[in-house]
């Protein structure tokens, strides 16, 4: 009945935080004492919570028991499908003030602020670079390291980028989604397909030293 009246008569000690049961201050007790009593059987990782272990878990068993009702994809944390079920209603409630922009992740929105003030905390431990997206900093590290961990389901060949294996997954459909509004012809590459456009725009550039 306490999470209804709002009463929360478990106060911590360390702190000025109250809860409404005990066995959340207790979890709450162990990030300021460090203890991680539940351990994983798996690995040497231990946590403060037991629904952090329940989670971790799930990285080793592949389970994702959260699944959406308007598709295939399924989760392994709640908090991602409902993440997900936002690319479905089209909601975007984090909004920018310097801009019109809108969107349906708090984590999209920070990345979006970035572009505005120019702050790049990614930072590559390898060179100099770096980057306002943690994504943009892992497609970077796999030049240094050669980890290409998108593999195609239908050769041996493997790509350091996700849009790469995509690309290359039209050779085998034969997919051509860039479609010319000026003839028929419709490409898998868009960088074929602009300079296909340019053939009727008349922006072609012609070698100067090739010859006639």
């Amino acid at each position: 009945m306490l999470t209804h009246t709002g009463e929360k008569p478990f106060k911590c000690d360390h702190c000025n935080s109250s809860f409404s049961q005990k066995i959340i201050l207790q979890e709450h007790i162990r990030t300021h004492t460090g203890e991680k009593p539940f351990k994983c059987d798996r690995c040497n990782l231990s946590f403060g919570r037991k629904a952090d272990l329940q989670r971790h878990t799930r990285t080793h068993t592949g389970e994702k028991p959260f699944k959406c009702d308007h598709c295939n994809s399924s989760f392994r944390r709640k908090t991602n499908l409902k993440r997900h079920m936002l690319t479905h209603t089209g909601e975007k409630p984090f909004k920018y003030d310097h801009c019109n922009s809108s969107f349906s992740q708090k984590i999209i929105l920070q990345e979006h602020i970035r572009t505005h003030i120019g702050e790049k905390p990614f930072k590559c431990d390898r060179c100099n670079l770096s980057f306002g997206r943690k994504a943009n900093l892992q497609r970077h590290t796999r030049t240094h390291t050669g980890e290409k961990p998108f593999k195609c389901d239908h050769c041996n060949s493997s790509f350091g980028q996700k849009t790469h294996l995509q690309m290359h997954m039209r050779t085998h459909t034969g997919e051509k989604p860039h479609k010319c509004q000026f003839c028929d012809k419709a490409m898998s590459s868009r960088s074929n397909f602009i300079r296909h456009q340019k053939t009727h725009s008349g922006k072609t550039h012609t070698n100067s030293n090739s010859s006639l």
